[in-house]
């Protein structure tokens, strides 16, 4: 039963538990009122957002509510709200990431060893029926390979512990280097690309990062080099990537995410040398328990809400 007297907008519909857990402490009002006859009465009431991509959070949204303080995302990205206008506004934008590092990062692992090992092509090899044929050309390992990433957060930290145990060296590119880190750092992406075997994109999407692996960092990479996108399908040229595999300047690429999702552009889909995921980085139960909780605290910790200890995942 919500004691707190607070109103929480929904920006979009949650999923199943979400919404009902966080009645328990606000009083929520879902994405219907939005635009409603009757929102210009609410806006005033409500002092924060619960956010779901895809869903945007533009400033027009923004503006309409007065005393709104806090948006809450139930994602890592926050990349469909408007964060010009919300720094405009004061406003405080939580994501849900240290919910989901492990199972992002569990999956940037899966994607490198389908591609640099050719597992995906090496199944269609057996479905089609060509095994009997002859044996599948030899793939390389990743043991000794250097592993560059894209975004040294709670995620790319957690791909680096990972690819550590498979016996990979590791360097990284942020804005600026992270203090206390042991890898190696480089200014920009294309150095990195160019002292990397394996490029893993785990950084935030949004302008910022728009095609930010582009035709240069691809290239720089090299013939052999693998690129592995579990970030946003914003920052992969996908025309630069699709040329780069076209006339062999890059071996493969792993991406969980594309651009038109969830209708990727057909020369992705089936390409020999790119292994395709529908988004299911963080899709596990277990994961999206943890999303729905830490967006719950995000908004419990801004307005000093108690709440009892509960059994969680």
């Amino acid at each position: 039963m919500n004691r707190s007297g607070i109103d929480i907008l929904l920006s979009a519909t949650m999923p199943p538990g979400v919404a009902e857990d966080l009645a328990r402490h606000f009083t929520l009002h879902g994405p219907e009122v939005i635009g409603s006859p009757g929102f210009a009465d609410l806006a005033p009431r409500i002092r924060g957002m619960a956010s779901r991509e895809p869903a945007r959070v533009d400033a027009a949204l923004l503006e309409a509510l007065p005393n709104l303080e806090i948006i809450s995302s139930y994602s890592a990205g926050i990349d469909n709200i408007d964060l010009d206008a919300a720094k405009r506004r004061g406003l405080v934008v939580a994501n849900s990431s240290a919910a989901l590092d492990e199972e992002v990062a569990d999956t940037a692992i899966a994607l490198m060893l389908m591609s640099v090992r050719r597992f995906a092509a090496a199944q269609r090899h057996v479905l089609e029926g060509n095994w009997a044929k002859g044996p599948f050309p030899l793939s390389r390992g990743l043991k000794g390979k250097r592993l560059g990433i894209v975004g040294l957060g709670h995620i790319g930290e957690a791909i680096a512990a990972r690819a550590a145990a498979f016996g990979l060296s590791i360097a990284y590119h942020n804005r600026k280097p992270k203090p206390g880190v042991a890898h190696a750092y480089y200014a920009t992406a294309e150095e990195l690309a160019a002292n990397s075997d394996i490029l893993a994109v785990c950084c935030p999407g949004g302008p910022a990062t728009l095609n930010l692996i582009d035709a240069t960092v691809l290239r720089a990479l090299g013939p052999d080099g693998v690129v592995v996108n579990v970030s946003r399908g914003s920052v992969v040229d996908e025309d630069a990537l699709l040329a780069a595999l076209a006339d062999g300047a890059l071996a493969g690429a792993g991406l969980d995410v594309c651009r038109n999702e969830p209708n990727p552009r057909p020369e992705l889909v089936g390409h020999p040398d790119i292994v395709l995921l529908p988004h299911v980085g963080s899709a596990t139960t277990e994961t999206r328990a943890r999303m729905g909780h830490v967006m719950r605290d995000n908004l419990l910790a801004h307005f000093a809400v108690p709440h009892s200890a509960a059994k969680e995942v």
